[in-house]
């Protein structure tokens, strides 16, 4: 008696099993990428900065062609949250031609802060299309240093 190798039926022999795995890779990446499609997990490629300091948090966001009338900065509960909207329009006239072009879309990002912050005196300014949020640490967030004796 021979041993032979045991083989899958169906797709496992068929001509159709290099499609069907080129399918089923396309849809893996299609569903792996599903909430970075509706904006949420990367939340529409804001690139932040986040510096923990010793007497406060300071946030950069990139936020290049946004007026500062268009940004919402909110803190609650130690949740940082920016909110905003892009819009842009482009208008090319020549003698012999016109060009328009219009878009617009909102943003949002929220963030954990990593100490408790002193809310009345966050400060947040909108230089060069980059938003820099000062957020102070409260008194006993800022911690101290422990002298460590030898026993």
């Amino acid at each position: 008696m021979a041993l032979e190798l045991w083989r899958p039926r169906g797709l496992a022999r068929s001509p159709l099993r290099g499609i069907a795995r080129e399918m089923e890779e396309a849809f893996d990446r299609f569903f792996r990428d599903w909430p970075r499609l509706w904006g949420e997990g990367r939340e529409m490629g804001l690139a932040m900065d986040v510096i923990d300091r010793r007497d406060e948090v300071l946030v950069r966001v990139d936020v290049p062609g946004v007026s500062e009338k268009d940004l919402e900065v909110t803190v609650d509960n130690g949740v940082l949250t920016i909110r905003g909207q892009r819009r842009e329009e482009v208008e090319d006239k020549a003698e012999d031609y016109y060009a328009a072009e219009r878009w617009s879309g909102a943003f949002s990002r929220s963030l954990t802060l990593p100490a408790a912050v002193d809310a009345d005196r966050i400060k947040a300014t909108l230089r060069h299309g980059v938003l820099e949020i000062r957020l102070p640490k409260a008194k006993e967030a800022v911690g101290r240093r422990i002298e460590v004796k030898a026993a």
